[in-house]
């Protein structure tokens, strides 16, 4: 792909937008961001505080701990942090540099302030407001569609900034991601001069690495990582899975630690990275080819995504195990034929994974998931694949990918309501 192709710089872009630190599962840490940013319109520390939040947002905030608070978990606290402690400057680490004393003052909000947490009722699935008040003042910022979008900022009434001009898909802020397909993928981690993105993935491979390492080592929820090779051993295989697992386990149990994020989630990032670095350092392969790699893993992840949406009933573990798949088919050697095949093969196995929520199980899940990739790369090498008919497979990876994303985005969207309807015991 030449430099020249419009292609290749909105390829860059997307990954730009899409590779960023945050600390902290990227839900609760959204509610911290609007909840600062409010406060911050208000310009005095709020006495009462309205938060709604769309069922998808309810769903990922429900069970996880919110970093730098000392173990609190929920929308309220998440809230009372970026209110009490936070900086919105940092967006989605806005909590990342709170102190002992930042912890006590969350605590001491969320005793003295009254703080209510209500159901929005929105076609949107990602949809926040926070309503900060002082007296008769009140601020309020609303979210929509991603993490860091803000589309309304009210000061008593007034309508300080506004664009709601997006949907799930396309923004008005964000390169269209439409454009992306494996063949284009795999062409621009070919082609694209590493001095363009080398920072960036640089920073993905020490932050997502070391919270793996946190992960493996540690004792953090179910610790699945670490499960994993304590029971199957150290083979290479085992390995890939069990750092990206002993990543979310670290992560989803508040650990204190910065990720580099895809798709708007910290796991996300975590699955498509880890076991591609893990598999570069077992076979040796120098820095290019392993940045190389992470694009055609990122991109992937970032492609299948797109059709689905930020939010939905499917498991967003399965797509970036199936970037990982991918990135691993080109850590040996595969391009276009290979990764096409890798990513069809796994799709066809772990499609049907819910997301039920940020929490301890999403360490298991990301295993299965990095699983899968690498079978599909494995029955690919061995000469074994899963055909057009079976089942949702279609004939082209591009078909494939177009049915998961109809799956996902429209079959599953009664299955995200009964699975919210559980979890808040309606």
């Amino acid at each position: 792909m030449e430099k020249t192709d419009p292609r290749y710089g909105a390829y860059l872009n997307i990954l730009k937008e899409e590779l960023v630190p945050a600390m902290g599962c990227t839900e609760p840490i959204a509610v911290a961001y609007a909840a600062a940013r409010a406060a911050t319109v208000l310009k005095d520390l709020p006495d009462r505080v309205t938060i709604q939040a769309s069922d998808n947002i309810v769903k990922n905030v429900k069970s996880v701990v919110v970093p730098n608070t000392g173990g609190l978990r929920g929308i309220a606290a998440a809230a009372a942090a970026g209110i009490a402690a936070g900086n919105a400057d940092d967006m989605l680490e806005v909590i990342a540099h709170v102190d002992e004393a930042g912890k006590q003052r969350i605590r001491q909000f969320l005793k003295t302030c009254d703080i209510q947490v209500l159901p929005l009722t929105t076609d949107i699935l990602f949809d926040l407001k926070v309503t900060v008040f002082k007296g008769s003042s009140r601020a309020m910022v609303q979210i929509s569609h991603f993490h860091t979008n803000i589309v309304r900022i009210e000061n008593d009434g007034d309508i300080m900034y506004q664009n709601q001009d997006c949907d799930e898909v396309n923004t008005t802020v964000l390169t269209d991601r439409t454009l992306l397909n494996v063949e284009d993928i795999v062409d621009f981690a070919s082609s694209v001069t590493l001095s363009e993105v080398d920072t960036l993935l640089q920073k993905m491979v020490d932050l997502n690495m070391a919270i793996a390492e946190q992960g493996v080592s540690g004792t953090w929820g179910a610790n699945i990582g670490k499960v994993l090779m304590e029971v199957w051993g150290d083979d290479i295989k085992v390995r890939a899975k069990a750092m990206a697992a002993g990543g979310s386990d670290a992560r989803m149990s508040g650990c204190e630690l910065p990720v580099m994020i895809v798709s708007g989630s910290g796991n996300q990032g975590i699955t498509a990275s880890v076991p591609v670095v893990v598999y570069g350092k077992h076979l040796g392969v120098d820095p290019d080819t392993l940045f190389r790699a992470l694009l055609v893993s990122c991109l992937v992840t970032i492609h299948q995504k797109t059709g689905i949406g930020r939010l939905s009933a499917y498991c967003g573990a399965v797509s970036a195990g199936v970037g990982a798949g991918a990135g691993i088919s080109w850590l040996h050697g595969g391009r276009y034929r290979e990764i096409a095949h890798t990513i069809v093969n796994a799709l066809a196995m772990v499609s049907g994974i819910i997301c039920d929520g940020a929490k301890p199980s999403c360490a298991a899940k990301i295993a299965m998931s990095v699983e899968a990739g690498l079978l599909g790369f494995f029955m690919f090498q061995k000469g074994k694949q899963f055909y057009g008919g079976d089942g949702i497979v279609k004939k082209g990876v591009e078909n494939t990918i177009v049915n998961i994303g109809r799956l996902g985005r429209d079959g599953m969207r009664e299955t995200d309501r009964e699975i919210i309807r559980m979890m808040l015991g309606h």
